[in-house]
């Protein structure tokens, strides 16, 4: 059809554009323009100063920005349905097509925000940085699992230091939540030993309270947490191989059988006379195996049939 035929060119040439370096370069440096024309508008005096000029760098990005996603579009042009199974186009699409919206270019604030999400699309380009995110993602079920035993803990130990030092130490332990912040800081075993003295004033055995805290808290979740991180860490490393190893787009009909490897090297064989082949080869093989079963001497024709010719 020429419709098809047309939309398999126009997906070919795109494709050439995109996947070359230069392309994810331009773009890369695009974004990093992006993001330093963002820092230089923080600084109010040079951003009256050179106004038109930021404003103009602006528009030359969201021009890159959308002839970019146009081109991305038009190389899935001969398989649509792949370019929205991609999470990271549909990302890409979301943050270009936004700042076409009125009410999103009236809102200042809300278009910083989406400027600042272009910065993100740098992990398209940093392939360390999208196992990154990857992982984060990948390791949020069982970092919320953690969050739940970690919030289970610092109550428990709350409440225990709000029984035992609520008198003596009000202003740490006056309340749940007082309590339950001081324990949060202490996480961090920033303070354990001010918190330690104070403690051994009130009760010797306070020491067994910060100490089995200190350990499961500030050493145990956290181990938890920084498997829960690594192991996340490589199932993204075996998405990215994979996604590495994917097949690309098949070849138009149009171009005929593909050849072996090496010039003039034959066609290979059709994937039905090859499954044709084996399941004849096995045949002969049962054929063989019942005839030594039964003591006889296998036919010549069954021994020509189990080595098939190519």
């Amino acid at each position: 059809m020429p419709a098809r035929r047309g939309r398999v060119k126009l997906a070919a040439r795109c494709r050439v554009a995109t996947e070359a370096p230069a392309f994810g370069m331009a773009v890369f440096a695009v974004i990093l323009l992006n993001a330093a024309l963002m820092g230089v508008e923080t600084y109010s005096g040079l951003a009256r100063e050179y106004r038109p000029v930021l404003e103009a760098a602006e528009d030359t990005c969201l021009l890159v920005f959308t002839l970019e996603m146009l081109l991305r579009i038009g190389a899935h042009a001969d398989r649509p349905k792949a370019f929205f199974r991609d999470p990271w186009n549909l990302f890409d699409l979301a943050v270009v097509a936004s700042a076409f919206l009125p009410l999103v270019r009236e809102n200042a604030t809300l278009l910083r925000l989406l400027r600042l999400a272009r910065v993100l699309r740098s992990a398209r380009f940093l392939p360390h940085l999208r196992i990154l995110l990857i992982a984060v993602g990948r390791s949020l079920p069982g970092t919320a699992s953690f969050l739940f035993v970690g919030a289970l803990v610092l109550y428990v130990y709350a409440m225990v230091g709000w029984v035992c030092f609520a008198e003596s130490d009000p202003q740490h332990y006056g309340s749940l939540g007082r309590a339950a912040l001081t324990l949060f800081l202490l996480t961090t075993l920033d303070g354990l030993t001010d918190a330690v003295r104070a403690g051994l004033q009130i009760s010797r055995l306070s020491i067994l309270y910060y100490a089995s805290y200190a350990l499961l808290a500030s050493f145990v979740l956290v181990n938890v947490l920084i498997g829960v991180v690594l192991n996340s860490l490589d199932e993204a490393r075996e998405i990215e191989a994979e996604a590495d190893r994917a097949p690309g787009p098949a070849p138009s009909p149009a171009k005929g059988p593909v050849a072996s490897p090496g010039a003039g090297g034959p066609d290979l064989p059709d994937a039905g006379d090859v499954r044709e082949r084996i399941a004849t080869a096995r045949r002969a093989l049962d054929e063989i195996e019942a005839s030594l079963a039964a003591g006889e001497r296998p036919p010549a024709r069954q021994l020509e049939a189990s080595h098939p010719g190519p």
